[in-house]
C-alpha cells in the first residue's frame, strides 16, 4: 500500500510538472500576442512557432530523461577504471545480449556455428588450463623451496641442482642417516675439517645466517622493485576482487613471476611464513591470463570472476593436497557469486591441478604434500579431554596473535618503519636465523617440522622423539602395542619435549613480527606448526 501510494504521488508530482510547464507555456504565449503584430512586422516568428519549438524541447528533455542505461553505447564500454567497482547487472546484461546474438547468427552457417560452439566450451578449456598451468607453477615452486633450503647447510657437488634427499637417492645412499658421503656441508666444501667442534659450528652457523639474510633481501627487493602487489598472501585482495572490486595488474603476468620466485625465496630464508597462501595467488594469476585469451571473459569482468573462483579452488588444491577443500574454500571464503556450473568447473580445475602435481611428484614419495597424516589407531571417548584442550590453546593462541599482529601492524604504518620495507624484511630475517639455529627444530623448514611431528615411532625412526627405556637400556621405540603405552620416557624424550616447547614459542613470538612483511607470505603453515608442537607435546605428556 505504501508503495502505490509513494507510485502515485511521484506520477502527481510529474503531472503537476507538466501542467506548470503547460501554463508557462500560456502565459508566454498570451505576453507575446500584445506583440505578435509587430514581430510579424519586423520577420520574426510568431508565438505559435514559439510554442511549437518549446513543446518539442519539453519532449526531448523529457525524452533524455529516459535514456536506457544498457543502451548500445553504454554496454560497449570495455574495462572499468582502476579502483572501481564493476556492475554486476550492466555485464550480465551485455553478456545475455551477447549470447543472443551468437545463438541468432548460428543459423546463418557452420562457421558463425563453431564459433558459438567455441564460446560454449570456453569456460570449461580455461579452467582445465588453470589446472595445468598451477599444478606446474606448484610442482616447480616446491622443487625450488627445498633446494634452496637445502642450499643453507650444504650442496651436491656432482650435481649441484639437486636438493639433500635427491642427491643422497642418485648415489644409493639412505636418507635415514646424516652421513650421506655424496652431500657436503659447506665446512667440509670450504675444508674447514678442524679438530674443534666448535669452529665447524661457527662456520656452519655463519653460512645459515648470511645465505637467510641473503634470500630475504633479494625477495624483498625484487618485490619493491618489480611487482609491488607480490608480497602478502594476496587471499584478501582476492576477496575484494571477486566481491566486484577492480584492482588492475594484481594478477598480471609480472607479479605471477615474481611471487613465485620471491615465495621460494622467503620460505628458503627460514622466515616464519608458508607458502600455501600464495599458491591461491599465483592460481589466479593463471586464470586472469588465461581469461585474456577468449573475448568472452576478456570483455566481462564479472564472467571474469567465475573463472578466479575456479582458479582459487585449484590454489587450494595445490597447496593441502585437497580438491574438494578447494572448492569448499572457493565456496565458503572467497566467492561472491557462485553458480552451480562454476561450482563443477571450480571442481574440475582443482581436480586438474591435483592430478599435475602428482605427476610433477615434487617430494619424490607420490604425497602432493609434504606433511601426511594417516592414524590406523581408533580413539576412546577420555582422549576427547585432550582434544578440547587443543581446541582451548588454539582458539587463546589466535586471539593472542591476532590482536598482537594488528598492534604490531598499527605501530608499522604510523611510524617510519613503514619507509623502509627492505631493511625490515633483513632485520626480521636475521633476528630468526639467529635464533632458529640453536634450535634443531627450527633449524629445518617449517613444513619439515611438521611431518617430523606428525609421524609415528617404528623401528625404522631413530630421532630423539622416539627413545623410550626398555629393560633398563634406552632403545627405539618397537612400537610394541602391548608394551608400548607403558614405557617411560627417555632423556632424549624429555629434552625434545623442552626443545619444542622454545620451538612453539619462538615461531609464536616471530611470526607476529614475520607476517606482513613486504615479501610472499602465508599464515596457514606457521599456525599448524604452533599447534603441532602443543599437540605433540600434550599426546606425549598423555602417553606418559
Amino acid at each position: 500500500m505504501d508503495n502505490d501510494t509513494q507510485l502515485l504521488i511521484v506520477d502527481n508530482n510529474v503531472d503537476n510538472r507538466h501542467t506548470d510547464d503547460d501554463e508557462l507555456i500560456i502565459a508566454n504565449s498570451m505576453d507575446q500576442n500584445n506583440h505578435s503584430r509587430h514581430s510579424k512586422q519586423d520577420g520574426q516568428p510568431g508565438p505559435s512557432s514559439q510554442r511549437g519549438s518549446l513543446e518539442v524541447n519539453l519532449e526531448t528533455n523529457h525524452q533524455d530523461s529516459l535514456v536506457d542505461p544498457y543502451q548500445e553505447d553504454h554496454l560497449n564500454r570495455k574495462e572499468y577504471d582502476d579502483f572501481t567497482t564493476i556492475d554486476w547487472v550492466r555485464d550480465r546484461t551485455k553478456y545475455l545480449k551477447r549470447h543472443r546474438s551468437l545463438k541468432h547468427n548460428e543459423r546463418k552457417g557452420w562457421w558463425n556455428w563453431i564459433i558459438s560452439s567455441h564460446d560454449a566450451w570456453s569456460g570449461w578449456l580455461i579452467v582445465s588450463g588453470v589446472g595445468v598451468m598451477a599444478g606446474l607453477c606448484a610442482g616447480l615452486i616446491d622443487i625450488g623451496t627445498e633446494w634452496m633450503t637445502d642450499l643453507r647447510s650444504g650442496v651436491c657437488p656432482q650435481q649441484f641442482w639437486l636438493n639433500k634427499k635427491a642427491c643422497c637417492w642418485s648415489s644409493n645412499q639412505s636418507t635415514a642417516t646424516d652421513d650421506c658421503p655424496s652431500w657436503l656441508t659447506w665446512s667440509q666444501v670450504f675444508g674447514i675439517m678442524s679438530t674443534s667442534t666448535s669452529s665447524i659450528f661457527a662456520f656452519e652457523y655463519f653460512v645459515y645466517v648470511f645465505a637467510s639474510v641473503l634470500f630475504g633481501f633479494f625477495a624483498a627487493f625484487l618485490v619493491r622493485e618489480l611487482a609491488p602487489y607480490a608480497c602478502g598472501s594476496g587471499i584478501p585482495e582476492i576477496k575484494t576482487i571477486l566481491s566486484g572490486f577492480v584492482i588492475r595488474s594484481y594478477f598480471g603476468k609480472w607479479v605471477l613471476l615474481i611471487k613465485s620466485l620471491t615465495m621460494m625465496m622467503a620460505v628458503s630464508a627460514g622466515l616464519s611464513l608458508g607458502k600455501e597462501g600464495p599458491l591461491v595467488h599465483v592460481a589466479c594469476c593463471c586464470g586472469n591470463m588465461l581469461s585474456r585469451l577468449f573475448p568472452k571473459y576478456r570483455q566481462n569482468e564479472a564472467k571474469k570472476r567465475e573463472i578466479l573462483s575456479a582458479a582459487a579452488a585449484a590454489g587450494v588444491s595445490v597447496a593441502f593436497g585437497a580438491p574438494i577443500g578447494g572448492v569448499l574454500f572457493s565456496l565458503e571464503e572467497v566467492s561472491y557469486y557462485f553458480p552451480l556450473k562454476t561450482m563443477l568447473r571450480s571442481f574440475f580445475s582443482a581436480l586438474m591441478a591435483a592430478l599435475v602435481l602428482s605427476y610433477v611428484n615434487p617430494y619424490g614419495n607420490g604425497h602432493l604434500v609434504r606433511f601426511e597424516v594417516s592414524y590406523n589407531n581408533i580413539w576412546h571417548l577420555f582422549e576427547l579431554i585432550p582434544f578440547i584442550l587443543l581446541g582451548v590453546f588454539g582458539g587463546l593462541y589466535g586471539a593472542f596473535f591476532i590482536k598482537c599482529n594488528i598492534m604490531w601492524s598499527n605501530f608499522r604504518k604510523n611510524s617510519a618503519l613503514k619507509r623502509f620495507p627492505v631493511t625490515e624484511v633483513v632485520v626480521v630475517t636475521l633476528c630468526t636465523a639467529l635464533l632458529s639455529y640453536l634450535n634443531p627444530y627450527t633449524r629445518q623448514n617449517t613444513s619439515s617440522l611438521i611431518l617430523h611431528l606428525f609421524q609415528q615411532c617404528d623401528q625404522s625412526d631413530s630421532t630423539p622423539l622416539c627413545n623410550y627405556v626398555n629393560n633398563g637400556s634406552y632403545v627405539i621405540n618397537t612400537n610394541d602395542r602391548v608394551n608400548f603405552p607403558t614405557l617411560p620416557a627417555g632423556p632424549q624424550v624429555l629434552r625434545s619435549l623442552w626443545l619444542l616447547a622454545l620451538a612453539m614459542l619462538l615461531k609464536a613470538v616471530v611470526t607476529i613480527f614475520t607476517f606482513g612483511i613486504r615479501v610472499p607470505a602465508g599464515l596457514f603453515i606457521p599456525s599448524m606448526a604452533v599447534g603441532a608442537c602443543f599437540g605433540r607435546i600434550l599426546g606425549v605428556a598423555m602417553e606418559q
